[in-house]
């Protein structure tokens, strides 16, 4: 099957939400804020917040074990696997190389893509271009965030915005439905201004440092004009 009429279906779907729910009245008592405050800038009322011990890589393991059944697949079935991510369990390796392991799966590429919140739309569309050029039929895509690791409960500009929770999807090749299913993929990205949203901390630009963390660098920042 060549990759001009090769389909591309979603054949399964998992999510995974940590049971821990974090209410904006709860924030209210640690930071300046209200439950009014949060709700009517951004609509969120709650989210789930991961156990201190629960990694990412727990999180995308749960979601794509769902995804995996609703496909009526097998862990060998999958040829490939593509992690979404921007709090991987570690730099190195890559959450997917411990995703991979944890599942059980064959030797299969399994890497990280970090692009935030629009993670899930950049591995939709590389994992779809990579089961058209190769002989890969099954793609395993996850996005998995454990953002509250990452965030300042000081600072009432991020900390009401996020949560945790991973979500997973079977992509695969078909040749029962031509032309259908997923037909394309349109992305682009914008670095104009990276402190909008931020982290100055723990990367080559600035390595940890006893200074870098009392000048709480390790955490996100928001650095948009107008706040939230």
């Amino acid at each position: 099957m060549s990759a001009s009429n090769t389909s591309l279906i979603i054949r399964g779907l998992g999510s995974y939400a940590p049971s821990r729910i974090l209410t904006n009245d709860e924030i209210s008592k640690f930071v300046d804020t209200s439950d009014e405050w949060i709700l009517t800038r951004s609509g969120i009322s709650e989210r789930r917040i991961a156990a201190k011990d629960e990694a990412c890589s727990d999180m995308a393991v749960k979601a794509a074990h769902e995804a995996i059944k609703m496909a009526n697949i097998t862990p060998e079935d999958i040829d490939l696997l593509i992690v979404a991510t921007m709090t991987p369990d570690t730099i190195t390796p890559s959450t997917a190389c411990l995703v991979q392991n944890k599942l059980g799966l064959r030797q299969i590429p399994s890497f990280d893509v970090g692009a935030a919140c629009t993670g899930f739309i950049y591995i939709l569309g590389i994992g779809g271009d990579m089961l058209k050029a190769n002989s890969y039929r099954n793609a395993l895509l996850i996005g998995a965030e454990k953002l509250s690791s990452i965030l300042d409960w000081q600072d009432r500009s991020t900390c009401v915005l996020f949560g945790d929770g991973a979500g997973a999807a079977v992509l695969s090749r078909s040749d029962i439905t031509p032309g259908r299913g997923i037909l394309g993929t349109y992305m682009e990205a914008d670095g104009s201004d990276a402190t909008i949203l931020n982290m100055p901390g723990g990367g080559s630009n600035c390595p940890a440092t006893i200074d870098s963390v009392n000048d709480r660098m390790h955490y996100l920042k928001n650095g948009w004009p107008r706040g939230i």
